[in-house]
């Protein structure tokens, strides 16, 4: 399938001359993302402006043509590949921090903007932006509100919907739609705000966000603490939320993720470590030391602990960020999921992980927010052994099957996708479906918006 020469001719009237990509090698990388998985697109436009995504979405509901919206690509299943055809949207050229403001702790953010750009931005003006997903230093606000990132400070801060105050929204047809804005409160109808955070580019096209701000903490201090066994760990954990303390991020590291980082690179641990906690507090200097001497005493016997302040957290939180690279020593191959356990089910979700990899021969890394119960599970395997290819979906299967039978969550930061739009008559079930499913046709009739996707 191709675009007619008369579609051409219109979305070259509406785009500058580089603003339409219709060469296949010039379309090839807007047909993936870090999902892995690959459909050529049709066409890829570029807007710089909002009134080009307005004529755009127009025209797409003219034509019955689907759009897929895309900021850079970095989410895992799969949402931004465009497996039904259709034009790929790009926000990358929408990437204006437009303005930031001390007075009303907020920022108006185009989508294409970086999460670390932003971040850096309001802490030239003492202001703080929490959410941190894992690429912060190469995903985009418009993707993290598409999927409701979150990220390793959410314990404490929470998830992008917490930060996002009204959204400009541009709709199938060409309309814009405004929600919210600058005020921090805002009980005014119904809250369609919080409705587009998560929707994967299935309702409209976020073409500008007002996002809350924060003070910006003065002073932070990291732990890295290694125990013998994972039992020591989690029940580190326990006593520190039960000693009334909230770290600001709160990572659980198992046996399997330590050794597959000193297979990697020298690491600072002893042999015996059989488990890890990275442990971080922020606030006033005062306050955060003392706050880290109260976490050091809830540590279960641990056989190692590091220690570092403001800039020298860097060396700790590398660790976890290697975790990635390092994994595919283990396999060319990775089944990756992110899922949500009630936090009290974490030793018991870590047994079944692990039975399940065993049953299939398959080695596994799981791994994450040990403050929220947020586990991303990755088993690796040889992608060139269609067998193993076919272990490693059964263990998905099996392990999201595990998941819910403890009264978790499929994902808990990165979405539906195409990974795991199979599952949806498990959570949220087809009740709930239904009702999602017409709500997207109130917004999208035509079913042109990054269709088959999420709901």
């Amino acid at each position: 399938m191709t675009l007619k020469k008369s579609q051409v001719k219109s979305l070259g009237r509406i785009l500058p001359k580089d603003g339409l990509l219709l060469n296949p090698a010039e379309k090839l990388i807007y047909g993936t993302d870090a999902g892995r998985r690959f459909a050529m697109p049709l066409a890829v436009v570029l807007p710089e402006t909002v009134q080009q995504v307005r004529d755009i979405m127009r025209w797409a509901v003219q034509e019955r043509v689907p759009v897929i919206p895309r900021a850079r690509g970095t989410n895992v299943v799969s949402a931004c590949v465009p497996q039904a055809g259709g034009i790929v949207l790009s926000c990358l050229k929408l990437n204006r921090i437009i303005s930031i403001s001390r007075r009303d702790f907020t920022a108006h953010v185009q989508p294409g903007v970086i999460t670390h750009e932003l971040q850096q931005a309001a802490a030239a003006k003492g202001l703080f932006y929490p959410p941190d997903p894992a690429s912060v230093r190469i995903c985009s606000i418009g993707g993290n509100i598409a999927t409701n990132a979150g990220g390793m400070r959410a314990v404490k801060y929470g998830v992008t919907r917490d930060y996002v105050l009204g959204l400009e929204v541009v709709l199938p047809g060409g309309e814009l739609m405004i929600t919210g804005g600058k005020v921090h409160k805002n009980v005014v109808g119904l809250d369609l705000t919080s409705l587009m955070v998560g929707s994967e580019g299935c309702l409209g096209v976020v073409v500008g966000a007002w996002i809350k701000l924060l003070p910006l903490p003065g002073y932070a201090a990291t732990i890295l603490a290694c125990f013998e066994n994972e039992d020591q760990a989690l029940e580190s954990v326990d006593q520190i939320f039960g000693a009334g303390l909230l770290p600001c991020a709160l990572e659980f590291l198992p046996r399997e993720v330590l050794h597959c980082l000193s297979v990697y690179s020298g690491m600072p641990w002893p042999d015996n470590t059989g488990a890890a906690l990275v442990v971080q507090c922020d606030g006033l200097k005062s306050s955060v030391r003392q706050e880290i001497a109260e976490v050091r005493k809830r540590l279960k016997d641990p056989v190692y602990i590091d220690e570092a302040a403001k800039s020298e957290q860097e060396r700790i939180w590398e660790l976890r960020r290697l975790i990635n690279p390092a994994s595919y020593r283990l396999g060319s191959g990775k089944a990756s999921d992110d899922v949500s356990i009630p936090r009290g089910s974490l030793a018991e979700a870590m047994q079944g992980i692990r039975r399940i990899a065993g049953n299939y021969s398959l080695q596994v890394l799981a791994f994450g927010h040990a403050g929220d119960g947020n586990l991303h599970v990755n088993f690796m395997y040889d992608d060139t052994k269609q067998d193993m290819q076919k272990a490693a979906r059964k263990a998905r299967i099996e392990l999201l099957e595990l998941v819910l039978g403890l009264g978790g969550s499929m994902s808990g930061e990165h979405g539906v996708g195409l990974a795991k739009r199979r599952f949806l008559n498990r959570q949220p079930g087809p009740g709930a479906l239904e009702i999602m499913r017409g709500v997207k046709k109130v917004f999208d009739p035509h079913g042109i918006l990054n269709p088959g996707k999420a709901i």
